[in-house]
């Protein structure tokens, strides 16, 4: 089994990559040498190719594919013309640009764009019943203070990466949307820098949605944080149920790294994708709009 790693742009490929490994024969392009060669180092066994063309013309049985985000649809057009599977480390689009020219594309059943919580053990098995259901909130805690120093500037800037309100926020609205599905708008977002001044976006922020159903769910995004953990309460007439993801002794298990590459393994195998892509769009299509109000 081959896989191709087009990309490198955040820390996602790296733990992909040292669950791949056990599995596939890597190759990897990447623009930045600073980060080609961290790769390399850690995974010399992989392959390096110099062009995305020469990753894709190397016959591989799926991609995982890490670009910045303006970078994506372009990419992922390119993809898409083999026909194997794919994984887009998250989040796919983070302005309405961006989401508008992935709407263009001729996305398949066996690509994938998702938040690895989904698929942390703690969460994957939940299921509710929505009538049973009155609101929802999902929290997330997550330090952006790396961000604060200039480092992947792309990513906390709005009209590139979408900054903290959609890079973190995706997590959040993620959790949501698997408990209950994607007929979802956002009513309201407000953002703020509560510590991390040299920031290009924020620190915390806070997204109002609500489902068809009727049902109101809340995401609390936290970017100043001593540690990382996130949680979904769901609230019912009789009590609320709390639900808390961390990584514990081994954060590629416990935050869901390990369970994203085993759905992505078995889409390798000819499965679709979990995630229905109807879901990766709604998803999207709340962050950019919070994005855009806040």
């Amino acid at each position: 089994m081959r896989i191709v790693f087009a990309g490198l742009a955040t820390s996602h490929p790296y733990a992909d990559a040292r669950t791949l490994a056990r599995h596939a024969e890597l190759v990897v392009w990447e623009r930045d040498p600073e980060r080609l060669r961290r790769f390399a180092e850690e995974f010399p066994q992989a392959r390096v190719v110099d062009s995305l063309a020469r990753a894709l013309d190397s016959g591989p049985d799926g991609v995982v594919l890490t670009v910045p985000n303006p970078q994506v649809p372009e990419a992922l057009g390119e993809v898409l013309k083999t026909g194997v599977a794919c994984f887009v480390n998250k989040p796919a689009a983070a302005t309405r640009e961006q989401l508008a020219r992935l709407d263009r594309l001729p996305i398949h059943e066996r690509v994938m764009s998702a938040s690895v919580l989904r698929f942390a053990p703690a969460f994957a098995g939940v299921r509710v019943d929505p009538g049973d259901v009155l609101s929802v909130r999902a929290t997330v805690r997550h330090d952006v203070g790396l961000w604060a120093t200039g480092y992947n500037a792309w990513q906390d800037t709005p009209a590139e990466g979408g900054g903290t309100m959609v890079t973190m926020g995706v997590h959040g609205v993620e959790l949501l949307v698997a408990l209950l599905g994607p007929e979802v708008r956002l009513v309201g977002a407000a953002r703020a820098t509560r510590h991390y001044d040299t920031l290009r976006s924020e620190d915390t922020g806070v997204l109002a949605l609500q489902w068809g159903s009727g049902i109101t769910g809340v995401v609390e995004i936290v970017g100043v944080s001593d540690g990382e953990s996130y949680g979904v309460t769901v609230h019912r007439r009789g009590g609320s149920e709390h639900i808390v993801i961390e990584g514990g002794d081994d954060p590629v298990l416990g935050l869901g790294y390990a369970g994203t590459i085993e759905a992505f393994l078995r889409m390798v195998g000819g499965a679709p994708s979990p995630v229905p892509w109807r879901q990766t769009r709604a998803i999207l299509d709340v962050l950019v709009s919070a994005r855009e109000t806040a």
